[in-house]
């Protein structure tokens, strides 16, 4: 995303907390990247929350990128009034740097949004009743294989990897032999079939715990949509886009997006470190990234009053330097990887 404050101080700028949906560390991102100015690539458009943070600090226009079409509809009573400098383009942010170049800066808000897990229709939550879909995109090249068809199809041992390891479900193996004796009997088509499915094979949540079927339905979903290459991809896209002195700004909602994020830009700044101290050191390349700051940045308690979702959130911020863009592995991020992906 691009910032430009009209007044030079784009700290000053803060989100429309009157908007349904409450942007997660929008006021720390504005503040880290400041001042801001020139154009921004939105890869997560959804709500636009973050889109409209950005033009209400200044920039000069804003790229907004969504594998959901639905989400361009939804901004259609508000989009009209930026004109041209809000450019609204379908697609996946992995593929950005064949949608701009240059760009002043990137901004990522990963996982699922508030939108889509209230719509039951959609078959992201285990709360809603709804068909077993969960995908990202419901049309179009970026569409997919549904959770239904994954559930109803996939390998015990492949559902038990996608939930350990995109979900750290521990009765992952539990979980998946309940799924194959499930849908020997009638295929799985709800969520609130999966859901009840998984609370049979659990434990009753105690008070204050999250429901037991979340971390299925979170690897799922990521499944679905591939959202971990998603990631590897798109922040390697990010570095292709940037120009030198460009912000990429990550906000993710669990530790292994975090993880990922958090690898890329070290690695990226040449601060990965040696995994044996005893070879040789080699010539460090010239970083692409200079971390600002080098930590993540987490919700502050006026931000948790007002938007307890940030509880989770990490905000990681990176500015790109004059060095040639590159590739990294996947395994060099700790991404997740199913056995038959492996390389």
């Amino acid at each position: 995303m691009v910032l430009g404050a009209h007044d030079g101080m784009a700290s000053t700028a803060r989100p429309d907390t009157s908007q349904p949906h409450i942007p997660v560390l929008l006021r720390s991102l504005l503040d880290a990247v400041a001042p801001v100015d020139g154009t921004w690539l939105d890869g997560t458009f959804g709500a636009g929350g973050y889109t409209r943070g950005l033009f209400d600090a200044g920039a000069a226009q804003v790229i907004a990128v969504d594998r959901d079409p639905s989400v361009f509809e939804l901004a259609s009573e508000w989009a009209g009034q930026y004109g041209e400098r809000l450019v609204m383009q379908q697609g996946v942010f992995s593929q950005m740097d064949s949608y701009a170049q240059n760009l002043d800066g990137v901004v990522l808000d990963l996982g699922v949004s508030s939108m889509q897990l209230d719509e039951a229709a959609r078959g992201f939550s285990f709360m809603k009743e709804g068909p077993l879909d969960m995908r990202m995109s419901q049309s179009g090249p970026n569409a997919g294989t549904n959770a239904a068809d994954l559930v109803n199809t996939a390998p015990e041992s492949t559902l038990a990897d996608i939930l350990y390891l995109f979900g750290e479900e521990r009765a992952s193996r539990r979980i998946a032999r309940a799924i194959i004796r499930a849908r020997t009997e009638a295929p799985i088509i709800t969520t609130a079939t999966l859901a009840a499915i998984i609370e049979g094979c659990l434990p009753r949540a105690k008070p204050g715990q999250s429901h037991p079927a979340t971390r299925s339905f979170q690897a799922l979903r990521i499944a679905v949509n591939e959202e971990y290459k998603e990631l590897y991809q798109g922040l390697m896209a990010a570095e292709r886009a940037l120009k030198s002195g460009g912000w990429l700004a990550v906000v993710t909602f669990h530790s292994i997006e975090d993880r990922m994020v958090k690898r890329f830009l070290q690695a990226r700044a040449g601060q990965a470190g040696r995994a044996n101290r005893y070879v040789p050191e080699v010539q460090a390349e010239p970083p692409q990234f200079i971390l600002k700051p080098r930590k993540s940045i987490s919700a502050d308690a006026q931000e948790l009053a007002e938007n307890p979702r940030a509880r989770s959130a990490r905000l990681r911020v990176a500015k790109r330097t004059e060095a040639p863009s590159g590739t990294i592995d996947a395994k060099a991020i700790g991404m997740p990887q199913l056995k038959e992906n492996k390389r």
